[in-house]
């Protein structure tokens, strides 16, 4: 019991670091122009279209296509980790996180990046559809599951299966809300977030990052960046890439729907 009540508390502080990375500037990816950007090197125009409206793999897109095109965003995230804005864009700047260093922040803002583009380019809805400064708790939820995934939390890559799951079983062109807030994957939310914290502080600090002045605008080492960031990159999109959702002729009648009470108790076993 004190186990589980530490990883909630733990998982509160997580969600607090990633709501402020969210709110970096150049952190949220406009689906529709990256899209468009991705895959117009590819693309017929109405190819591009449907891709927009319902996911490159309803548009037919070839698998070696989105590869390719994933691969060259992770490329260039990877080239850019070190020089995102600072947290001068973030209401209030440090003291809405306390005393989590600046640069901790910004990685996980470079994360949030890399998650939205594999995302998009294998045919998840849009994750920032309310163009507001908050970020509603699906969305939140969502990218809890994503870090997860890249941070090797093997629970969250079910979680992300099961969203994936709901997504295309119900043609769904947004997140499923009620699943990632109230419903069968919020219990597994709640786990991976705790785990991420703990995760962080023992992965990230452990490799030199808390050392760094926690000042504005401090950066990462490229040592580190290349050692954490491209293979968490590469794992998302391994993930990603193995779901149903990214396959060509996945919105059918037999698309998997969840078993509440199946989710309900592999979230309690782990």
């Amino acid at each position: 019991m004190t186990e589980t009540k530490e990883i909630e508390n733990a998982g509160s502080n997580f969600t607090q670091v990633l709501d402020a990375a969210a709110k970096l500037p150049g952190v949220r990816i406009n689906r529709t122009a990256y899209l468009r950007t991705a895959l117009k090197r590819h693309c017929t125009e109405e190819q591009i279209e449907t891709a927009i409206a319902d996911g490159p793999a309803a548009a037919g897109i070839p698998l070696k296509v989105i590869t390719e095109i994933a691969n060259t965003s992770i490329a260039y995230e990877t080239s850019k980790v070190t020089g995102l804005s600072t947290l001068s864009g973030i209401p209030g700047g440090l003291a809405m996180i306390g005393t989590v260093p600046a640069d901790l922040v910004q990685y996980l803002g470079h994360m949030l990046r890399i998650a939205q583009k594999l995302a998009y380019i294998y045919s998840w809805p849009d994750l920032f559809a309310d163009a507001g400064e908050e970020i509603d708790e699906a969305t939140q939820s969502m990218l809890i599951l994503f870090v997860g995934v890249m941070f090797g939390v093997q629970m969250a890559q079910g979680g992300v299966m099961k969203v994936a799951n709901l997504v295309a079983a119900n043609v769904a062109k947004k997140l499923p809300q009620r699943a990632l807030t109230k419903g069968v994957v919020y219990p597994i939310v709640k786990k991976v977030a705790g785990h991420l914290s703990m995760k962080m502080t023992k992965n990230i600090f452990a490799s030199g990052v808390a050392k760094a002045i926690p000042i504005v605008g401090a950066v990462l080492s490229g040592g580190l960046t290349l050692s954490t960031f491209l293979p968490m990159s590469k794992r998302l999109q391994k993930h990603l890439a193995s779901l149903e959702l990214t396959k060509p002729g996945h919105r059918t009648e037999e698309a998997e729907v969840i078993d509440a009470e199946v989710i309900h108790q592999e979230a309690v076993r782990n």
